[in-house]
């Protein structure tokens, strides 16, 4: 399916940034109650511990974006104007298959039905329904 490039890289970047920041929370949390009240350990090695997380967090996301890539950007079906073939007789209602997926497709009133095998073109949706007009013959 056709996927807006724009919104899922902005999205899947915010998801994982935002999961990743509060990751960085909880250490800098722990590291901080260790370094209060367990080991005193030095200020420059509490620093290169955090920005170790915060590089590995960098480094680990080109493997790991698509776990955030909820897929909310993608289209949700044919778009109009894509031609499909009738799978059966729409009279007025059958099935037809549009880009390798088979979906539930009613022709207008008085357009007359469209036989099985016949192409079709999508000129609208509703919900999982589409609305098709017959196209030219194969």
């Amino acid at each position: 399916m056709p996927v807006n490039d724009t919104c899922l890289k902005g999205r899947v970047i915010l998801r994982y940034t935002v999961l990743q920041v509060l990751g960085l929370f909880v250490f800098v949390t722990a590291l901080l109650f260790v370094r209060n009240w367990l080991i005193a350990f030095p200020l420059w090695l509490f620093w290169l511990l955090i920005v170790l997380w915060v590089a590995k967090d960098v480094a680990l996301y080109p493997f790991v974006w698509k776990s955030y890539d909820t897929g909310s950007c993608r289209e949700t079906g044919p778009p109009v104007g894509m031609s499909g073939v009738a799978r059966e007789r729409l009279d007025p209602s059958g099935y037809i298959e549009v880009g390798g997926e088979l979906w539930r497709a009613e022709v207008p009133e008085g357009t007359g039905a469209v036989e099985k095998g016949r192409k079709v073109r999508v000129t609208g949706r509703t919900g999982l329904t589409l609305s098709v007009e017959p196209g030219d013959h194969e």
